[in-house]
């Protein structure tokens, strides 16, 4: 038997002890400067939580713009089926009332529009009737803004001049409890 040389016998190994180190230096530095995407969703102001009962105020109907989704994504508005390419312009019809019909808001200050979804109304449905809910108010925000300031209603607006719009125009979306599925 031929004898083996010193070379041989030395074993082909790599050490691995400091891997484990690195691989945990890499995992802390990547959790470290990870930055983790949050959802905002929408935001909206809340009422204060009270203990109190609310009080049970009586609207007339003329000034309540009642929107209903159902389950099947379908749109109600006022009674009427209606489509949601149509829903924007018939918010700002209502909250202007600009002909005094006697079936649309007395004006902008007492218009509500009341929301109201089913549980299993689709979430992209529910944001597209938000969002042109929200785009009927800033459209007419954007109106008034160019005939009283002549300029766009924007960010870069002073504070002063958006309140007064936002009092003649306020913001006024309530958005009831979701019924159960399939239930309206």
């Amino acid at each position: 038997m031929a004898k083996k040389s010193s070379r041989e016998r030395m074993s082909n190994e790599i050490n691995a002890g400091s891997m484990a180190d690195i691989a945990f230096l890499l995992l802390i530095f990547f959790l470290v400067t990870t930055t983790i995407v949050e959802d905002k969703g929408i935001t909206v102001k809340l009422p204060p939580w009270s203990e109190e009962e609310p009080d049970v105020t009586k609207l007339k109907k003329r000034n309540v713009f009642s929107v209903l989704v159902n389950a099947d994504n379908q749109l109600l508005v006022r009674g009427e089926p209606t489509d949601v390419g149509d829903l924007k312009d018939r918010a700002k019809d209502f909250i202007t009332n600009p002909l005094n019909r006697e079936d649309l808001a007395e004006k902008p200050t007492k218009a509500i529009i009341s929301l109201k979804n089913d549980r299993g109304t689709k979430y992209g449905v529910y944001l597209e009737v938000y969002n042109e809910l929200k785009a009927a108010y800033e459209e007419l925000w954007d109106e008034l803004a160019q005939r009283r300031f002549q300029t766009d209603y924007t960010d870069k607006m002073p504070i002063s001049q958006k309140r007064s719009i936002r009092s003649e125009i306020p913001f006024v979306i309530s958005e009831a409890e979701p019924t159960s599925f399939g239930e309206e």
